[in-house]
């Protein structure tokens, strides 16, 4: 597939004038990680304000109905990277049976696409797809250049002595005292806006995937929220979210200062809900069940925004249903060039562009193997869910029940049948995880 798209790139480059070259647009993804929908005041958060993400909103598009591509942070970035579900997808949790797992050699990814259609290519923050050493690194996958963490518990330490750049370790002086210079995401930010500036005059794709508000849950001041009768955790979460706002901020004057705004696509988003204590204490889920690593809604609804002055109707909001498959062929119909087979997404460009009519999607598929398996689909205003390929289903009605404390599936069998002929179509069968017919809740869910 790889040398049969790369001959196709190489005929669109030729045929492609300098004209229509130059519409092509900037596009910066930024991931928030472990944030949960009710975190941003876009979103009816409760506890704090947003106001740099409010913005994105209300200069864009706000989507209602978004999901992230798993509940847990390695297959959620997977899906991302690669356009297929956790039922096709190499990563389904953030372990496997046969350790950890790598991309391989030939993976398709939106960075390689946008790469090879002449894309400067940048991420920083939190990789988790392929460890230094191994075919997964970022650095063989599409991207010029990864600064941050490739390992995704490396990415805990907030005042590690090292990040990594390119497979290479970056060591750091620590101070010892945990300043603002010892923070990992003030250099990770710093690193976001020097790429988008080195690369002004030409296009580029960064992937902002920051590791705030994703524990330890640290951070070197907290003025605003340190003073909260909460827990030190949950004052400091409250701060992290608010310090990805900030750098939101930054990025987008970055692109005002550099004359570039109308020619940047930027996306915001989270790799899947937050972690459970702070459902209760902060509201961080929006009152939706579940949470990190349940595929009950507030383990996967994301926050979801788009902005694109010129091209995106500002204040506008979108309730088609989305997840983080759509990504690469959404990047693929930006560039002009064909969406590689195999993909279960759907562009996004006729919603984003506000004409003509978005591919209608049957359905999202959903399974996970941490902390116990689970599958899920959303299919249009319904919801299912289950514990093991031939385990009863819940039926949940989203547009009745957005918070699934109803199980209709006893009066909907004709809706359960059609689910479950989704969860068995979609599943593939894979050697690195075992997915039973009937399987129950066990283990604990431990922040990774």
């Amino acid at each position: 597939m790889k040398l049969n798209f790369a001959l196709l790139i190489a005929a669109w480059l030729a045929s492609l004038a300098a004209g229509s070259a130059a519409e092509r647009p900037n596009i910066i993804f930024i991931l928030a990680d472990d944030a949960g929908i009710g975190d941003f005041s876009a979103y009816g958060c409760k506890y704090g304000s947003t106001p740099n993400i409010d913005r994105l909103a209300t200069e864009g598009m706000k989507f209602t109905r978004a999901y992230s591509g798993s509940a847990v942070c390695a297959p959620s970035r997977c899906v991302l990277m690669t356009g297929q579900h956790t039922g096709h997808a190499l990563r389904r949790a953030n372990q496997s049976k046969t350790g950890l797992l790598s991309l391989p050699p030939d993976q398709m990814t939106v960075a390689r696409l946008l790469h090879d259609t002449g894309y400067a290519t940048g991420g920083f923050g939190k990789w988790g797809l392929g460890n230094p050493g191994t075919t997964g690194v970022p650095e063989k996958q599409g991207f010029d250049v990864f600064f941050g963490y490739y390992d995704q518990k490396h990415a805990h330490d907030y005042y590690t002595d090292h990040l990594v750049r390119n497979s290479d370790d970056v060591p750091y002086q620590e101070s010892g005292k945990h300043l603002w210079e010892d923070y990992s995401h003030t250099r990770i930010a710093s690193e976001t806006l020097r790429f988008i500036e080195q690369n002004k005059d030409r296009p580029f794709f960064c992937y902002a995937a920051w590791t705030p508000p994703h524990g330890d849950f640290v951070i070197p001041e907290n003025p605003v929220f340190g003073q909260k009768p909460w827990t030190e955790d949950v004052r400091n979460y409250a701060a992290m979210v608010a310090l990805v706002d900030r750098d939101v901020g930054r990025v987008m004057q970055k692109l005002r200062d550099l004359g570039i705004d109308e020619k940047t696509l930027v996306i915001f988003s989270s790799d899947n809900g937050a972690n459970p204590e702070f459902v209760e204490s902060l509201g961080s889920t929006g009152g939706l069940r579940g949470y990190k690593r349940l595929l009950y809604e507030g383990g996967t609804r994301t926050p979801f925004i788009a902005r694109w002055p010129g091209r995106i109707q500002p204040g506008t909001t979108s309730d088609v249903l989305t997840s983080f498959v759509d990504l690469l062929p959404t990047a693929a119909h930006l560039v002009g060039v064909p969406a590689p087979k195999g993909l279960d997404g759907h562009s996004l460009v006729p919603t984003l562009h506000g004409r003509g009519q978005q591919e209608p999607r049957e359905s999202l598929y959903f399974e996970i193997y941490e902390p116990y398996f689970q599958q899920a689909v959303r299919m249009g205003d319904w919801k299912g869910y289950r514990l093991g390929t031939k385990a009863p289903l819940e039926l949940y009605d989203l547009k009745a029940d957005p918070a699934e404390k109803q199980n209709i599936a006893a009066v909907h069998p004709d809706i359960v049948h059609k689910i479950e002929a989704v969860m068995s179509k979609e599943h593939t069968p894979s050697p690195h995880y075992d997915a039973p017919e009937q399987g129950k809740p066990r283990g604990k869910l431990k922040a990774e």
